[in-house]
């Protein structure tokens, strides 16, 4: 089950089959093994077809001449992102209606555009009569993202959000979730920043529910391109030269500075990977003891106060803010005030009884925190989409 759970099918088939062998009237076991083994068998498939540079989803993509149906109730969209298109997009959401194809194509190539170009690291200050506002995970809980917004103010040209990653998964509201950040993103291309989380990789979509929910509500070339524009997000950003944001957190390695983030090309790897900088940016956690320990999740790392302490010394930096984990309060200040969380989907997936929040920054660099409940949903279940061969059981 663990290794299944952190995506490690090639190990797991052989617990599988182990306890199939061993146990033969075990029903669920044989589900399992048999889920794990199409798995496998996928996985050889699609690394069999990746020889050399892949095509773009795009390819032979002709948006604009792409015909909107006549029976679409919903605004238009023409070149440019309007409030106006993002406001009735909201309320196609609530009412549980989708864009047009054409509109999500759209959204997501213009935005994918956008951020391709920006650094690893986004460094951004927040000027006067401006605020920044980070929020941790998502994991489509769209009606939650709403009451964010609804409490804190939506974006503006002087209000500025930064989303710390995990946007898709496991909430059955993540094409939703997804769509209006980058939609956001396109409105205030330079005031509205979005870091990469673990969830937005392939394998993570693949297990706990984006990719099936790209193609229950719309189909399989969406969500390669949401692919494709995931691996062209910013790792990390810096805020005020004083915060820095990334979504899982500190290094194996004393020596990692800023400028190595701002030096590692996250172009030349669209995936994360079991090992590298990029991974470690992705998954690893704080621990309360010093140094540094295996992590709980089977893949990165656990970083102690004392890493924290190594590392915000030699980068200048007053403390990292960054997600990943889960918080009863919706954050939690660590390793004497240089490890911040910030976990922004209260009620996780329906069970955890946790509270979500946000954090407002100022140009004077003071750190804002702000929580808030969960809201009510329409009765759909989290992980609705999910390979529930694989899920059945986690």
């Amino acid at each position: 089950m663990a290794n299944t759970a952190i995506l490690r099918h090639g190990d797991a088939i052989h617990d599988w089959k182990m306890v199939v062998k061993k146990n033969p009237n075990d029903k669920v076991a044989k589900l399992q093994f048999e889920a794990c083994q199409k798995t496998v068998k996928r996985d050889a498939f699609l690394k069999a077809i990746e020889v050399g540079e892949q095509a773009s989803a795009a390819e032979g993509l002709d948006i604009q001449h792409m015909a909107v149906d006549s029976s679409y109730d919903g605004l238009k969209l023409g070149n440019e992102m309007t409030q106006e298109f993002i406001d009735d997009m909201i309320t196609r959401f609530k009412d549980g209606k989708k864009l047009h194809r054409k509109y999500v194509f759209q959204i997501i190539l213009a935005v994918k555009n956008i951020v391709y170009d920006e650094p690893t690291m986004v460094e951004t200050e927040v000027m006067k009569d401006n605020m920044l506002t980070v929020c941790g995970d998502t994991h489509g809980q769209f009606f939650d993202l709403l009451e964010i917004f609804r409490l804190n103010g939506f974006p503006s040209s002087t209000h500025a959000y930064l989303f710390n990653g995990d946007f898709v998964d496991r909430g059955s509201w993540s094409t939703e979730v997804a769509l209006l950040l980058y939609a956001y993103k396109w409105l205030y291309p330079s005031n509205f920043f979005l870091n990469r989380g673990n969830h937005e990789t392939d394998d993570m979509n693949r297990m706990y529910g984006f990719e099936g929910e790209c193609k229950a509500k719309y189909n399989e070339r969406v969500f390669k391109l949401f692919s494709e524009s995931f691996s062209a997000l910013p790792l990390a950003t810096l805020v005020g030269k004083k915060y820095l944001t990334l979504h899982g957190g500190l290094f194996s390695d004393d020596s990692i500075t800023l400028d190595d983030i701002r030096k590692l090309n996250r172009h030349s790897q669209r995936q994360p990977g079991q090992a590298g900088l990029m991974m470690e940016m992705l998954w690893t956690d704080p621990q309360p003891e010093p140094g540094r320990g295996p992590s709980k999740r089977g893949v990165g790392l656990q970083f102690g106060p004392d890493v924290t302490k190594r590392f915000c010394e030699k980068n200048g930096l007053e403390a990292v803010i960054r997600s990943h984990e889960v918080r009863m309060e919706g954050y939690e200040v660590e390793h004497s005030g240089k490890c911040i969380t910030v976990f922004s989907a209260p009620r996780y997936c329906d069970s955890t009884e946790n509270k979500g929040a946000y954090i407002n920054i100022g140009p004077e660099l003071k750190l804002d925190f702000h929580k808030f409940d969960a809201v009510p949903h329409p009765n759909i279940k989290p992980m609705a989409y999910a390979n529930q061969g694989l899920m059945g059981m986690m």
